[in-house]
């Protein structure tokens, strides 16, 4: 019954799941030309229970933006910063600065608080490119792909094309499904820069790449500007900005995941930003599709004197 509870283990703990039978997103239409499987609240904490050991890689010691549905797809959503007093205490916190005081924001350094989090109806797990123990400076860079419309066409030629500026940088890069329309290509750095100087070496890359497409890439924040190229967007490369966690569900018909492939992977026809669902995605996981990107990120300064000296 959709009032009944259900008693989790997770790791170490157990966490008592809340109307598990609730369904957060209904079947039908999946707006893409077929048809959308449904899946509860119980569908979720069991994805994530499946996928900890491949997710919680990427979210241990970052503050997260929870993206909740309190009544699935069909209900009102809201975006939390804030961790509410009533999350258990033996959930992470962090504490970080913002313009006008602090936000505590919950971190995700566990199994058991992602079955919490799900119970929670959080759908959307959005998490920052630094770690708690050096905020201030990221790890990652992330280039966002953003077609002006469903063509993935587009989405694969752009990626090629940043691919191989990034390797004449010989900067190592990581590509990710979305979920939602685009791809994620995602750089790990080493944490010597703040974010200033990473989100100013993204836009460079991007403004370099797009000169050389002007036709088909472009880096206007408006969309009236675009017309029909792709977006090449890093505004996620700011302080207190987020990206959607490789392995988190989206807020979509079906379920759909955002998945981390491998560069071979964008040659596959049936690939597509919302190729993976909760149903699958866990598959892709177990092949680990960045066995080949290094564990230990770069430095920007080799990268930085590259990049100027092709910009001329």
């Amino acid at each position: 019954m959709s009032g009944s509870a259900r008693t989790v283990r997770a790791g170490r703990r157990t966490v008592e799941v809340h109307r598990p039978d609730k369904v957060l997103f209904p079947g039908g239409d999946g707006g893409d030309g077929g048809a959308a499987k449904e899946y509860t609240k119980g569908d979720l904490v069991d994805y994530h229970r499946s996928v900890a050991p491949f997710m919680l890689p990427h979210l241990r010691g970052r503050p997260l933006m929870l993206e909740r549905h309190p009544d699935g797809l069909d209900g009102p959503a809201f975006m939390q910063k804030n961790t509410p007093e009533n999350y258990p205490d033996w959930i992470t916190r962090a504490e970080v600065a913002k313009e006008d005081g602090t936000v505590t924001h919950t971190v995700c350094d566990d199994t058991a608080t992602l079955v919490y989090l799900a119970d929670q109806a959080c759908l959307t797990l959005h998490r920052w490119l630094s770690r708690t123990r050096h905020v201030e400076r990221p790890d990652r860079m992330v280039f966002d792909l953003d077609p002006a419309d469903d063509d993935f066409t587009s989405v694969r030629e752009a990626a090629r094309l940043l691919k191989e500026l990034l390797d004449e940088l010989r900067l190592p890069s990581a590509p990710m499904t979305t979920g939602s329309r685009g791809l994620h290509v995602i750089v790990p750095l080493d944490g010597r820069h703040d974010f200033d100087e990473v989100r100013d070496f993204a836009r460079d890359v991007a403004g370099l790449l797009a000169a050389g497409h002007p036709g088909r890439l472009t880096t206007a924040a408006r969309k009236k500007e675009r017309g029909d190229r792709l977006y090449l967007d890093v505004q996620r490369n700011g302080y207190a900005q987020t990206a959607v966690a490789p392995f988190t569900v989206r807020a979509r018909p079906g379920a759909p995941v955002a998945v981390p492939i491998a560069w071979d992977q964008l040659d596959d026809p049936d690939l597509g930003p919302r190729r993976w669902t909760i149903a699958d995605a866990v598959d892709q996981a177990r092949t680990d599709p960045w066995a080949g990107v290094p564990r230990r990120g770069r430095a920007l300064g080799p990268a930085r004197r590259r990049l100027d000296s092709l910009r001329g």
